[in-house]
């Protein structure tokens, strides 16, 4: 559903996707960070089932962190993100659908919108709402970790708790490890999924 736009001033959208540990909150932060060096009125968001480090702050893998609200939906973004120039959000492939339509409208009001994500599942696919922000998306920054395997550049995540099949698992590097092309598809045959 395209929304239509009331003021159009210069917002825009901007996606950091990738695997985990590629840096895609650490950029997220960078932004925002200069956003507010830059005397830019912003709000923060992650979802409310981002619970690995802080309720109160988005954190990097390696302890950055900026204070963040959180929120149950998409909708609340409309609610908290009206009057500001910059609106940052954090693990967005875990907000439902509504967030693409949400997110161009808040561009469409002149502000600039800053989303971080994955971008493929544990299996490989791609995540959520992520190819829908990504395609409405006028800047997308995909970032890579180094593979846990090889050391070669790794754009996948691949689950290593293997028990558990649910689609959505919170996790660090006790469940989570970032592989390359190649060891991510032997591993995913190792696993026989």
């Amino acid at each position: 559903m395209f929304i239509e736009p009331i003021h159009y001033h210069s917002g825009w959208i901007e996606v950091i996707c990738g695997s985990m540990f590629s840096g895609k909150t650490e950029e997220l932060i960078r932004r925002l960070r200069r956003a507010l060096i830059a005397r830019q009125k912003v709000e923060i968001f992650k979802p409310s089932v981002d619970n690995r480090y802080s309720m109160e702050s988005i954190v990097s893998h390696n302890e950055n962190e900026i204070r963040c609200t959180v929120i149950q939906n998409s909708q609340e973004l409309l609610l908290l993100g009206q009057s500001v120039q910059v609106v940052g959000i954090d693990e967005a492939q875990f907000f439902d659908e509504g967030i693409a339509d949400t997110v161009q409208y808040l561009a469409n009001q002149g502000i600039r919108v800053i989303i971080a994500g994955l971008d493929q599942d544990y299996l490989g696919r791609p995540f959520g709402s992520m190819p829908a922000l990504m395609a409405i998306a006028e800047y997308v920054t995909k970032v890579h970790a180094i593979c846990a395997v090889c050391g070669n550049l790794a754009n996948h995540s691949y689950r290593i708790a293997r028990h558990d099949k649910n689609s959505v698992l919170i996790g660090e590097k006790d469940k989570y490890e970032p592989r390359c092309r190649k060891c991510f598809y032997e591993g995913l045959k190792e696993q026989k999924l």
